[in-house]
């Protein structure tokens, strides 16, 4: 166990508060944070469990509340968007995509929070591009969650089944990139594991004050906390380009 990680379990718990509230969302909190304490690989291997740990938590607390033919329509795009960014991770300049990713994902979030309409219902067949985007994100940038809550935000889901649908499809991204970090090896860091011992609970007790918040809030204030993830998401991703 690493001596931060008291420090490292406060921030799970705070990364864990957002996924609770909105299923995606807790990269955006931990990572930055965490790299100003360890190195970026182990914060990386260790927030990959934790993020686990809570996509479980929430994706699995009413199942029934999950849209399945959602899910089942992004899985086969997510892992082949996993393996088409695995790919291109080594092929194509991350800095111009990144920028590139950043602006759309800012447009659409202040979009969305000027909008004064309820969001347009948009078919189905979007799902398989949201899949496959959020695949290849998640693998170059480290952020698959946006494409997934733009997606779904459109579909006319009650506030229950956007957080439960974002869980199944976080959960299954973050699983494929678990398995990446274990044959890349940075899972094999012995005081990753240690260092889960406090983060793992941190992270569940944030989900469960989460739960408790969530029971208060309409669809309308959860679109637009989605919204402003996706502004914050956006612009770190532009921020990083221009590092």
């Amino acid at each position: 166990m690493v001596p931060e990680a008291p420090l490292l379990a406060a921030i799970a718990f705070a990364g864990a508060l957002i996924f609770g509230l909105t299923g995606f969302g807790s990269a955006l909190i931990t990572i930055p944070l965490a790299t100003q304490l360890v190195p970026l690989p182990f914060a990386l291997a260790l927030f990959a469990l934790v993020d686990l740990s809570c996509a479980l938590s929430v994706g699995l607390e009413n199942p029934r509340n999950a849209v399945r033919s959602e899910w089942l329509r992004l899985v086969p795009m997510i892992a082949a968007g996993t393996a088409l960014g695995a790919t291109l991770l080594v092929r194509l300049p991350r800095t111009a995509g990144m920028a590139l990713l950043g602006a759309f994902v800012v447009s659409y979030a202040l979009y969305s929070l000027t909008r004064h309409s309820p969001p347009r219902t948009i078919r189905a067949a979007w799902g398989w591009l949201a899949g496959l985007c959020g695949g290849v994100t998640s693998t170059l940038f480290g952020a698959g969650g946006p494409p997934y809550a733009i997606y779904l935000s459109h579909r006319g889901l009650t506030k229950e089944q956007f957080r439960a649908t974002m869980g199944f499809a976080t959960m299954t991204s973050i699983s494929l990139r678990v398995v990446a970090f274990l044959v890349t090896g940075l899972l094999l860091d012995r005081r990753v594991w240690l260092t889960e011992i406090l983060a793992i609970p941190a992270a569940l007790a944030g989900v469960f004050v989460a739960r408790r918040m969530f029971l208060k809030i309409s669809r309308e204030l959860l679109l637009r906390l989605v919204a402003l993830l996706l502004l914050v998401s956006g612009g770190s991703l532009l921020v990083r380009s221009l590092g």
